[in-house]
């Protein structure tokens, strides 16, 4: 039997779910709102009133060299994240599923990196990739100027990917555990009978049965690359060396605050936003359709 919550007066649930609405619109609905505006108007830097200019945002954004080389970083750090961090952490999850002795420690400790701050692990991995007090340092000690992401742009993104999959990987392993504890044990047991070694059953059996998962998190995983990579190129390269790590996120917080662009940043804010709705669709429309295996 089906149990509904019922109320004395209709006005009280309104109440109830009212500070969620004012947050949802004061921090989404309404910039949101503002953002549109912008995007189709010209926005003077220091106020003094605003001027419709229907597409032009747009048409000077897609024909701007520095905005596709910005997409196209940013595709190259979304994938190299996205792989990187659920592949390290499938590979944590199939080990930690395996009930070793002190899995159970691990489990807790490969956690608790995603309780870390974007700004503090860019802070980390700026301090540890420096080519001159860092642990990497010691490649400049045996070749000089074989490491420098200050002034390589292939290093300065390669340094951005490992920290980015680094604060993803926690997040991907606590879904991958959670799908292996799922699989029923019989299935483990009786290819273990059958004489199937661990690698084989997780070839055949455990990573197979995980595709809903694999899936979900990358969807999961190209969102968070393509809105929350701010923090790190913030705080490690600040989008350089040379508009090398300029990523989308980053360039509309530079051509909106550093350039005073607001009319700009808000269109590509918008299209950002796109891309993002784009990938959520696919997500529900594709990714949570249930699979079935024969």
């Amino acid at each position: 039997m089906e149990r509904r919550a019922t109320f004395r007066t209709p006005l009280l649930p309104w109440l109830l779910v009212l500070p969620q609405l004012l947050i949802i619109f004061v921090f989404f609905y309404w910039p949101t709102g503002e953002a549109f505006v912008w995007a189709f108007t010209l926005e003077q830097p220091w106020g003094g009133g605003r001027q419709w200019v229907g597409w032009q945002n747009f048409f000077e954004i897609f024909s701007s060299e520095h905005y596709w080389h910005s997409v196209r970083i940013s595709i190259v750090y979304a994938l190299g994240t996205s792989a990187l961090a659920i592949g390290i952490a499938l590979l944590l999850a199939l080990f930690v599923d395996r009930e070793v002795t002190g899995s159970r420690h691990w489990r807790i400790a490969l956690i608790w990196p995603y309780a870390i701050a974007a700004p503090a692990i860019g802070m980390i991995f700026r301090f540890v990739f420096d080519p001159r007090a860092g642990m990497f340092s010691l490649l400049n000690q045996m070749s000089p100027g074989l490491w420098n992401p200050t002034l390589n742009g292939t290093h300065a993104m390669l340094m951005l990917i490992l920290a980015g999959a680094w604060q993803l990987v926690a997040y991907n392993f606590v879904f991958f555990l959670a799908g292996l504890q799922s699989i029923p044990r019989g299935l483990t047991e009786a290819a273990a009978m059958d004489g199937a070694g661990p690698l084989r059953r997780m070839r055949d059996i455990q990573v197979p049965l995980l595709a809903p998962t694999f899936f979900f998190l990358l969807v999961i995983n190209l969102t968070d690359s393509f809105t929350n990579s701010f923090g790190l190129v913030h705080i490690m390269t600040d989008g350089g060396p040379a508009r090398s790590t300029d990523l989308m996120v980053f360039k509309i917080y530079s051509d909106g605050f550093k350039g005073l662009d607001y009319s700009g940043a808000a269109a590509q804010s918008i299209i950002l936003m796109i891309l993002v709705v784009a990938l959520t669709f696919i997500q529900f429309r594709f990714v949570e359709r249930k699979m079935h295996y024969r």
